[in-house]
This record gives structure tokens, sequence and C-alpha cells, in this order.
């Protein structure tokens, strides 16, 4: 088995930006209530001709060029998402089309605001086993697709937006200094499948929130610091947190029961609502492009939502 690392990283949001107060607009709601109950100012939203695809294809374009790779260095593309509206073909292949590549392995993973997290673990999985060389990690969601957009308790929380990773082989005498992804920790509540849903047709996004807040304030701090355990460093020492871009009210008293002390916390739910899969990469890329996380910083990845499934990994900074 090799070694492996996060090469590069890339992100994607529509130019449509929606405020609070465009909301407000289409609903029973203002800034206040929004902001004092979720954290949330602004999301990006796409338009009618831009497909789940289409989002993570610039994404995945972007880190492709930070990395000074081509669409033929690539030969396994996963794409994590839940609200691509076709099955077929998946939306890994479509991304691999649009970028013109030759013959990738493609697979969408379904573990919607977990998704990306997932997707990095099986990438990594990929390559250490020698399955791919090079792997495109993809998390992308439409939210604004299946949110119900008179309902004031979801339709406030969406965004759209597309995060990409490049995962690749190191050999064995670099592993110890190399940027590297650590053991993943996942696992679900699969009898808590009801509390965040995509269902119906037209599917529609609704979730039971003070379900999840309780889950994910009480259970996700341990978890979270067994998934440091695994990478053999304390929260203490990590440079960074990037958890699911849910709600604020999560995301910051986590980042303290955690005990990540030193951690820059990201806080991109602000700017873009819950878009998703694509929140923690999207969150990450945003992280490093604005250098706040220096090269080789251990940060804490960990993504949570439907049937309550989670993943977490450490990565070290490219």
């Amino acid at each position: 088995m090799t070694g492996t690392r996060i090469a590069a990283l890339g992100h994607y949001q529509p130019a449509k930006v929606l405020t609070n107060q465009d909301l407000a607009e289409l609903v029973d709601t203002d800034d206040a209530w929004i902001t004092s109950r979720v954290g949330i100012r602004t999301r990006h939203i796409g338009g009618p001709d831009e497909p789940v695809d289409e989002l993570a294809a610039h994404a995945a374009g972007k880190a492709l060029a930070t990395a000074g790779l081509t669409p033929d260095d690539i030969d396994l593309v996963l794409v994590a998402t839940s609200t691509a509206i076709d099955r077929s073909p998946n939306t890994a292949a479509r991304v691999a089309a649009r970028l013109g590549m030759t013959s990738p392995a493609t697979m969408d993973l379904n573990v919607v605001c977990a998704g990306f997290t997932h997707a990095l673990a099986t990438a990594d999985h990929a390559v250490r086993a020698g399955g791919s060389r090079r792997a495109l990690v993809i998390g992308a969601d439409k939210m604004s697709d299946v949110a119900d957009w008179t309902d004031r308790t979801t339709c406030v929380l969406v965004g759209d937006g597309a995060g990409a990773a490049i995962v690749e082989a190191v050999d064995d005498e670099e592993a110890g200094a190399a940027p590297g992804i650590g053991p993943v920790l996942w696992g679900s509540v699969p009898e808590m499948g009801h509390a965040v849903r995509i269902e119906g047709i037209p599917p529609r996004f609704a979730q039971e929130g003070q379900s999840v807040y309780r889950w994910a304030t009480q259970q996700l701090p341990a978890l979270a610091r067994q998934t440091c355990e695994r990478s053999g460093i304390t929260p203490e020492e990590l440079a960074g947190v990037v958890l699911h871009q849910a709600n604020l009210r999560i995301i910051e008293p986590l980042a303290a029961k955690i005990g990540a002390v030193n951690a820059i916390v990201a806080r991109d739910v602000v700017d873009s609502g819950n878009t998703s899969a694509a929140s923690i990469p999207l969150a990450l890329a945003k992280l490093v492009e604005r250098g706040e996380l220096a090269t080789g910083a251990p940060v804490l990845l960990f993504g949570f939502g439907g049937n309550l499934s989670y993943a977490g990994q450490v990565v070290r900074v490219p």
C-alpha cells in the first residue's frame, strides 16, 4: 500500500446571490430571524441552465489548474451529490465528459451532507490499494432545485455550489512528510433516516431541525475527537476545523467542545448557506485560497447529514 495526499483544491459558486432581504419578499421571514437561528446572511443560487455537473466541472477545472494537471492525469472521478436530476449518465460521467477525459472510472455517491468526506475516504482507499493513481473527488449540490420555497424553515438554509480535491499517491519514502489523508471514521444512525429527507416527485428537502441539532451537538464532539485519535494528533494540534456548514449554532459550539482551541473554524455557512455535499470542500478551498491555512497544516474535516450519516478525517493542507 502507498500513501496519499490532497494535491490541490478548487471551488465554484453560481453568480446569483440571494440575501435574507430577498427571501423576506418570498416567505414570512426577515434577516434577524434567519441570522439568529442559523447564522446565514447570503447564499448562491444556480439558474435553470446550471445543472449540478456544470457546477462540479467548474470546481474540478480549478483544482486541475492549481495542481498543474490535465484531465487525462485523472483515472477516477467521484462525485458526491444528492440533487442531480438525472440517474444516468451519472454526474461523474458528465463531469468527465465536460472536462474531456478519455477513460476514467466514474461513480456518484449519495450520502447527502456527509457525501464529500465519504468520497474522499473512498478515493483514499482506492489509491492506497492501487486501484487508482490519481482521483478527482467532488462535492456538488444544487439545493435550490429541491427546496420548498414556500417553507420558511428550510428554504432559508439552502445554497448551491461545488468543491473539488485531487487525491494522488505518495511514494512510501515521501509519505511521512507530504500532506496526507488520515484514517476515516464513518457510520450512521439508520433509524433516524426521517430526520433529513429529500423525497417525492418532484423531490423536496425537509428536515426535523431540532432532532438534527440535538444529535449533532450531543454526539459529534466525541466522534470528532475519535477522528483525531485515529490520525495520531490531539484536537489542540489542529490548525483548522471544517465541519459540514449546516448551521452556525451547530458549528461554533461543536468546535469548542472538540477542544480545537488553536484552530481556524470554517464559517462559510454565513455567506454560502447549506450547500450539502459541497459545503466542506467549498469552505476548505476558500480558507486555503485566502492563505489562512499553511501547507502541511492538519485540518479536521467532518461531514454529517441524511440518515445521520457521518464521516471525518484529518487531512494535511496542500
